[in-house]
């Protein structure tokens, strides 16, 4: 395969790790960020220690901080941005992007407000382009030493998901060709909601059991409330669906997990925000479903004991007493 000129926007962990895995593969890549200082000092010393330290950033990597030189030339942009701020971002890029790019999404959250996935508010900034998402079980931290992992790579057009399987796959990293796209991109998000709840389960201390039933009936929330927005149920027994969903509740690398455990250990959401570096998604989507009245509509109470605890101070011990105490069902 001859080599393919890839854009990769966003210096966080996700974005560095997958545009060195990319770059090995004989691409020509260039990685963009916003803050042109954290860019030098990326450039200089090859590492991104903010969020990946140790891991060494491959020379083949060039790096940038200028939006229309990242993607000069690029036959395929990969999106890495934090959804509550993918809008504002890639701002600079509008009228920058060359005609026929794929743009691929590898971030996960819901607008909030708007409850739009990632790549429709990527649409409504940059315009009409073939467009892929890549989701699955992986933490950045190790794509970034090697390690091996499997993602999907889904788009309506399966041409389209192929090629960036092509472009992406690795002996390490091993990518699938899907044509849910929606399907997969509602897993990456509402995951990470799910993951906060798994945490909380953590740090309440209630043991292995109760957190393979919240894991479980959360997969059965994420899945309903994405079947009424045309995805195939068959997705989520898949890597993007119940494999993420592992992955995102189970690791000590999961954000969105420490989160949740920290809630469960009695600290406050707003300390537990100003703590991080980095973003944790499932907040914004928590946040994103409540307010679109979704959680109620779609029967997904474990999402709504998350916002609850989140932005409404609820006792996460009260939130664990009413999941339990719901009027008993069928399977």
């Amino acid at each position: 395969m001859s080599a393919t000129r890839v854009a990769v926007l966003g210096t966080g962990g996700w974005g560095t790790a997958l545009a060195g895995v990319i770059a090995l593969n004989g691409h020509r890549v260039r990685l963009w960020g916003r803050d042109a200082a954290h860019v030098a000092e990326i450039a200089r010393a090859r590492e991104n220690a903010r969020v990946l330290p140790g891991a060494k950033i491959p020379v083949e990597v060039e790096l940038t901080a200028d939006a229309r030189a990242a993607v000069d030339g690029a036959e395929i942009a990969l999106v890495v941005i934090p959804s509550q701020f993918m809008r504002a971002t890639l701002a600079p890029f509008r009228g920058a992007m060359p005609p026929g790019a794929i743009l691929v999404s590898a971030s996960k959250g819901l607008e909030i407000g708007t409850l739009r996935r990632p790549s429709e508010m990527i649409a409504e900034v940059l315009g009409p382009h073939p467009f892929a998402v890549v989701s699955g079980p992986s933490h950045a931290e190790e794509i970034a030493r090697g390690l091996p992992a499997s993602l999907v790579a889904a788009s309506r057009d399966l041409e389209i998901a192929r090629r960036v399987r092509d472009v992406m796959a690795s002996p390490r990293l091993r990518l699938y060709a899907d044509d849910d796209a929606v399907g997969v991109e509602i897993a990456a998000a509402l995951k990470n909601v799910i993951a906060i709840a798994a945490g909380v389960c953590d740090g309440l201390k209630l043991g292995d059991n109760a957190k393979a039933a919240l894991v479980t009936r959360g997969l059965a929330e994420i899945t309903r409330f994405a079947v009424a927005q045309g995805a195939r149920a068959e997705t989520f027994s898949g890597l993007a669906g119940i494999g993420d969903l592992i992955t995102t509740c189970y690791s000590r690398y999961g954000r969105n997990r420490d989160v949740g455990e920290r809630l469960g250990r009695g600290e406050r959401a707003d300390a537990i925000a100003a703590s991080m570096t980095m973003v944790a998604e499932g907040v914004g989507t928590a946040r994103a479903l409540h307010d679109a009245g979704v959680a109620g509509e779609a029967e997904m109470p474990i999402c709504a004991e998350v916002h609850a605890i989140l932005f409404e101070g609820k006792d996460p011990r009260r939130s664990v007493a009413d999941l339990m105490t719901r009027p008993v069902r069928d399977a």
